[in-house]
């Protein structure tokens, strides 16, 4: 969020004080949907989903969610908001895209059986996904995040990248086209 003292994390006295300022920045008296990002190691659980409930008490905000962390995690959110009577994720915000597919393993299948709608984030890959493999753009050399997710030697990843290409040509659409009707 940012440098400083609750800047960071999920503990409780961030989240209100937070919530606060984004509401003073924003102009609002509340937001529709507040989304908590990553798993905090340090904070327990039972105090994040806590003080989540309390801004929904608080007609801060509508609802919560969640983004990019383990269906363990997530589940283990989703178990302690249960037991105490509180307030549970509506939604889980993760990558999802032809070239990472992990969330199809556990994610998915957790958040169809919970009833959690998904918002995946980066559908075309950083961009890889709309142009061929081998190209390199400004973003694909210096977007560190990117190098991380996609590496550019990756030959399984290539294949995908071609045959995105190739269903794009037969159709006579976009790129990006067939990778966001694949999400």
């Amino acid at each position: 969020m940012h440098d400083g003292q609750n800047g960071a994390g999920l503990l409780r006295k961030a989240i209100m004080s937070e919530i606060d300022k984004s509401l003073k920045r924003l102009g609002t008296d509340y937001v529709d949907l507040y989304q908590i990002h990553r798993w905090d190691y340090t904070t327990p659980i039972e105090e994040t989903m806590e003080a989540l409930h309390d801004v929904v008490k608080a007609r801060k905000v509508r609802y919560i969610g969640a983004s990019s962390m383990y269906a363990w995690q997530f589940l283990k959110a989703l178990h302690v908001a249960e037991k105490n009577g509180w307030t549970r994720f509506v939604s889980m915000q993760n990558q999802i895209n032809l070239l990472y597919r992990e969330e199809e393993r556990e994610m998915l299948p957790l958040c169809k059986e919970e009833k959690i709608a998904v918002i995946p984030w980066s559908p075309l890959a950083k961009g890889r996904l709309t142009r061929d493999w081998e190209e390199r753009t400004h973003r694909s050399e210096n977007d560190e995040t990117a190098k991380r997710f996609y590496d550019p030697t990756a030959k399984a990843d290539g294949k995908v990248v071609e045959l995105v290409a190739e269903v794009a040509e037969k159709h006579a659409v976009p790129r990006a086209q067939i990778a966001l009707a694949w999400v």
